[in-house]
C-alpha cells in the first residue's frame, strides 16, 4: 500500500509527515512525531487514554485515521505546558495526587482542558459527566474531580 503525505499543525506547529493510510492518529502520534503523551489503553475508544483535540472536537486518536489529519489542528498532552511552565490543570494533578499509574493522566488532563476552555464554572456532575470517557483504574476519581474544580476557581480567579 502507498504511503500519504498528510499536513496538519500539532501544538501550534506545522507538521508533515508520511503514513500508511491505515495507521491511527496515535500511531503517528507516538511512532512518527515522537509525542508520546497519548496513550493507548484500549484501541477501541472506550477508556479515553488517547484523547486528542482536533479542530477544537475532543477526539479518542485511536479510532481517527493518520490520513484524516490533513489539514485540522490537533492539540495533544504535550502541548498544555509552556516549556517548562506547567499548565494549572498540571500543578492541581501534581497538588492533588490525581495520577497514579499515569496511563489515563494525558487523556484525562486533555479533556478536562477542553471543558474548562467550553465551561469555565463546572459543576462537579458537569466534570463527572464530561469525564464519563475517561477510565482510571487507579485513583477513584476523586482527587481528579477535586483537582479540576480547583482549577476551574483559579482559573476564574484569575480573568
Amino acid at each position: 500500500m502507498s504511503m500519504i503525505h498528510v499536513s496538519t499543525t500539532v501544538n501550534g506547529d506545522e507538521v508533515d509527515f508520511v503514513c500508511d493510510p491505515r495507521e491511527t492518529l496515535l500511531d503517528v502520534l507516538r511512532d512518527r512525531l515522537a509525542l508520546t503523551g497519548a496513550k493507548e489503553g484500549c484501541g477501541t475508544g472506550d477508556c479515553g487514554a488517547c484523547s486528542v483535540m482536533v479542530d477544537d472536537r475532543l477526539v479518542c486518536s485511536c479510532l481517527m485515521l493518520g490520513a484524516e489529519a490533513e489539514g485540522k489542528s490537533i492539540a495533544t498532552v504535550e502541548g498544555l505546558a509552556k516549556g517548562e511552565d506547567l499548565h494549572p490543570l498540571q500543578e492541581k494533578f501534581i497538588e492533588h495526587a490525581a495520577l497514579q499509574c499515569g496511563i489515563c493522566t494525558p487523556g484525562i488532563l486533555v479533556a478536562t482542558k477542553a471543558l474548562l476552555d467550553k465551561n469555565p464554572d463546572p459543576t462537579e456532575t458537569e466534570v463527572r459527566y464530561w469525564l464519563a470517557g475517561n477510565l482510571c483504574r487507579c485513583t477513584g476519581y476523586d482527587k481528579i474531580i477535586r483537582a479540576v474544580m480547583d482549577t476551574a476557581a483559579d482559573l476564574r480567579k484569575a480573568s
